[in-house]
């Protein structure tokens, strides 16, 4: 019983392991692209200002490159959470319910009713 528990901790720091690397690379490409969208738009909204007529033609492609980050940023967030909701089902199928999240990146173990 005592190796299961010890097991399912290992198992557990490795999920969690492997989220917080997800969460790591999808946030700095996810900061990357924001830093982009705010040249987009202030470059938008110079053209925009100009008034001058291919100023206003290249603002057509601009925004459609804005669109494409932010679709890109929906799915890096839609990867976090599938990333976070199988570790959640990860840490309560392990070892037959002994082990569980205690919500805060930790783990607990859970008497068993029997």
């Amino acid at each position: 019983m005592e190796n299961n528990v010890f097991s399912s901790i290992a198992d557990g720091a490795q999920i969690e392991g492997k989220f917080l690397q997800t969460f790591n690379k999808n946030f700095v490409l996810v900061q990357t692209i924001l830093d982009q969208n705010r040249l987009l738009i202030n470059e938008i909204n110079r053209n925009q200002e100009s008034k001058i007529p291919d100023n206003l033609s290249r603002n057509v492609g601009l925004i459609k490159e804005l669109n494409n980050n932010i679709r890109r940023v929906v799915d890096l967030y839609a990867d976090l959470s599938d990333s976070a909701k199988s570790m959640e089902a990860s840490y309560e199928g392990e070892s037959a319910g002994t082990i569980k999240s205690d919500g805060r990146g930790g783990l607990k173990r859970v008497r068993s009713e029997n």
